[in-house]
């Protein structure tokens, strides 16, 4: 998926191009989607989630098989049909109705124009688009603690998603600019957007009660997209 949750899977030698076409890394910004961690995380609501979520984070990570989803253009694009209606039900309960000042710039980290512009450039007419199915079964978000917590799976996913940029690149001829801006998300930008949604979620999620709430939409979140992307558990 976008979700370079298993990116690390590769092998050196499928990763490799060539160094005009390599993106700058940063300790956010790994080869798998491992939640960076650091003594500033310890004890707040972000090592909540990552500690509660990382059972079902590994259990994706096993049944992703990467090496498929990104074999060819055919298979690249159902993947990010698969995304899309993952995250055009998701982001509908997401909005700033949910999150008001606590994330007031939650309308631009939307991953949904991302999907489409992506599919539409493989080819797809926007209409089909969306028509696209939809992920049914996620968590409540209707709580702000529990759409910090569904936001923060989208959030995370976005670190790995720029290191598989030159693996598409190699492989498919994409790049940011045609048919991989999902992945490449908020581009130089990554880093520093998670930081700033993780002081978000810690602000709004300062009390044991909603770091929990958070925890178990996000938990909840990780499932969802495991049975959508995977079928029924592994």
């Amino acid at each position: 998926m976008l979700f370079a949750f298993c990116s690390k899977l590769l092998s050196r030698s499928e990763l490799r191009v060539e160094p005009s076409q390599r993106y700058r890394t940063t300790p956010h910004n790994v080869a798998s989607h491992s939640i960076p961690s650091s003594p500033s995380l310890r004890g707040s609501a972000m090592a909540t989630l990552r500690e509660t979520t990382w059972p079902a984070h590994q259990r994706l990570e096993r049944r992703l098989d990467v090496k498929a989803r990104f074999s060819d253009i055919c298979a690249y694009r159902t993947h990010l049909e698969a995304m899309w209606g993952f995250c055009a039900a998701l982001e509908q309960r997401l909005g700033p109705e949910q999150f008001g000042a606590a994330l007031s710039d939650c309308a631009s980290r939307r991953k949904l124009p991302l999907l489409t512009r992506d599919l539409v450039a493989l080819g797809a007419a926007p209409d089909a688009v969306e028509r696209l199915a939809q992920c049914a079964g996620l968590p409540d978000c209707t709580d702000t603690s529990a759409a910090f917590g569904s936001a923060y799976v989208l959030e995370g996913a976005t670190l790995g998603g720029r290191t598989l940029l030159p693996l598409v690149h190699a492989r498919l001829g994409l790049s940011a600019a045609h048919g991989a801006s999902f992945l490449a998300s908020y581009g130089e930008l990554t880093s520093a957007r998670w930081r700033s949604f993780g002081a978000a979620l810690d602000a709004w999620c300062s009390t044991a009660t909603r770091s929990a709430l958070a925890a178990a939409a996000a938990l909840a979140t990780f499932e969802s997209l495991e049975r959508w992307l995977c079928g029924g558990p592994g």
